[in-house]
């Protein structure tokens, strides 16, 4: 960025075909740039998830969670915020001026929250299958930084996947009851 700033300063005249060429270069490595932040952004965005699931999940366990358990744990994510969002509603009844006090927190995790309810019941959420053993192998193996987290292959997490998953659980231990009872 240096160089163009200074080959900028070399060139005569502001409409030149060399301003105008060093101009877009400079503005190719603005996007390039931008794009790699958006990427860093994403990849801190899912650590810290990721990072919050990990520390949610008991570490002596080495089986992988049922379906149940898997859901009970993303509700418990999806009211991670509900105490500071308590704290906020309490803090803006106190006073006349406080209304709009720490609004612009409490808008961004309401946003937040709706949008993740949102992929949890339609589409998915991008999180590892912790009802996968190799997954949930991987996450422990994880080392916790935000680069590594490309490497981890994620699912889309949502309601009817783990309730298929229950479905087929229940049919396997039913399947396996009928047999028990057939070979007595």
């Amino acid at each position: 960025m240096t160089n163009l700033r200074k080959e900028l300063e070399k060139c005569k005249h502001p409409n030149s075909r060399k301003t105008k060429a060093l101009g877009k270069k400079a503005r190719r490595q603005n996007n390039k740039h931008k794009v790699r932040l958006g990427h860093a952004i994403k990849s801190n965005i899912m650590g810290e998830k990721l990072t919050w699931f990990l520390g949610h999940i008991a570490e002596e366990r080495t089986a992988p969670l049922s379906p149940q358990e898997f859901e009970d744990l993303i509700a418990l994510y999806l009211q991670r915020f509900d105490e500071e969002l308590a704290q906020i509603a309490l803090k803006q009844s106190i006073g006349k001026h406080r209304a709009n006090q720490h609004a612009a927190r409490k808008d961004v995790i309401t946003i937040t929250l709706e949008k993740e309810r949102n992929e949890y019941q339609s589409g998915g959420m991008e999180l590892l299958n912790l009802c996968d053993p190799l997954k949930l192998k991987m996450l422990r193996d994880w080392d916790g930084s935000a680069l590594s987290v490309q490497h981890l292959k994620l699912d889309l997490v949502s309601h009817n996947m783990l309730q298929r998953l229950k479905k087929q659980g229940e049919e396997v231990k039913s399947s396996k009851a009928g047999e028990k009872m057939e070979t007595a």
